[in-house]
């Protein structure tokens, strides 16, 4: 089991170490396992000055609620690959394999086979805590001179981004088989299927999926791939509605669902994954020992009592329970019930402590 760090923020903790007279509430923050497209991280400086991912239109949602299981993804293919597992008797785990690889298809701007993630992972029989690193990282060819160009200056942001050269190793695939070995319940191959039968089906592009393709035509035009999936034959972003179907994505997902994570750090794929990212325009140095090399970590959660509550979530090379920690630290002697989720010094309060924790 690992132990949980705990982070004290200003003033005096509000909970003692034993505490019979008090039923302790445990919100533990399930911080995103997924991340956006694989890559090593550029100069932080000039990374700062992008965002992650463009912003589309802001969409009011009924608030939803629920006795026995709940899933909350990006996307409702999503949604409900996770919630067809619970419903069946799957576990947690069960349902972040089927909601992944969903996501993985049907929001490919945010996530996909090529990235890495994070879980944070709370077992509810153990009343236990765990996280779980699956980051991307570095190869093993990378030199700290790999976003520098020929002169020693550093490379602009999409000069760096855009091509091979970013890619790191991927972890996702292996982090979730890895979990899923260690504490899913029901049949690895039940969890991949969902997304291969709609991959091949096909699902129909959001208004979301058609915005990001039209705000990002110039880099998605560069190789000839990203082109064909993502435009028509006129070279117009895919209208929203357009069945979209990707049958690469299908075949390698039933490869997984045979081979488990082996089928894609070893093989075939690998290999065709090193050769895309060593021949593409603006190459990169990843290798096949990259991948069959990779690990993920288990990690102690990082923790941070707020009043009458533990928050515990991913600690580095995550930057979130942290920075949760800090901001919640920094809100804890402000009545925020009293001023009210309506109120414009709550926000403020909340803007200025987010601020303050992200700089």
């Amino acid at each position: 089991m690992a132990k949980r760090h705990r982070l004290r923020y200003g003033g005096t903790s509000h909970l003692p170490t034993t505490e019979p007279a008090m039923t302790r509430i445990k919100l533990y923050t399930s911080l995103s396992v997924l991340l956006t497209c694989s890559g090593l991280t550029v100069a932080q400086d000039v990374a700062d000055g992008f965002a992650p991912e463009m912003a589309t239109a802001i969409s009011e949602r009924t608030m939803q609620s629920a006795e026995k299981f709940m899933v909350a993804a990006a996307n409702p293919h999503a949604t409900q690959a996770g919630y067809d597992v619970l419903k069946r008797g799957g576990n947690a785990i069960d349902a972040m394999v089927a909601t992944q690889l969903m996501l993985g298809l049907v929001e490919p701007q945010s996530s996909g086979l090529g990235g890495g993630a994070f879980l944070v992972y709370y077992n509810a029989d153990e009343n236990r805590v765990t996280t779980f690193d699956g980051r991307e990282t570095a190869p093993m060819a990378a030199t700290p001179r790999l976003f520098q160009d020929d002169t020693g200056e550093k490379l602009k942001f999409w000069d760096a981004v855009v091509g091979g050269l970013s890619v790191g190793t991927p972890g996702t695939v292996r982090l979730m088989f890895e979990t899923h070995k260690a504490h899913g319940s029901l049949d690895w191959e039940s969890l991949v299927q969902p997304a291969i039968d709609l991959a091949e089906n096909g699902f129909p592009v959001s208004d979301r999926l058609n915005q990001l393709i039209a705000n990002d035509v110039e880099r998605l035009s560069v190789h000839p791939d990203t082109k064909a999936y993502f435009f028509d034959a006129e070279g117009a972003p895919l209208p929203v509605g357009h069945l979209l179907k990707n049958q690469a994505y299908a075949n390698t997902l039933k490869s997984i669902a045979a081979g488990g994570a082996d089928a894609f750090y070893n093989g075939p794929i690998a290999q065709a994954i090193v050769d895309k990212v060593t021949t593409a325009g603006n190459p990169g140095v990843l290798a096949i020992s990259d991948l069959a090399n990779y690990v993920i970590k288990e990690r102690e959660p990082v923790c941070v009592t707020y009043r009458a509550h533990d928050v515990c979530g991913m600690g580095p090379p995550s930057s979130g329970a942290l920075t949760v920690g800090q901001i919640l630290g920094a809100l804890e002697d402000y009545n925020l019930s009293e001023l009210g989720p309506t109120n414009v010094e709550s926000w403020r309060l909340i803007g200025d402590a987010s601020r303050l924790a992200f700089a």
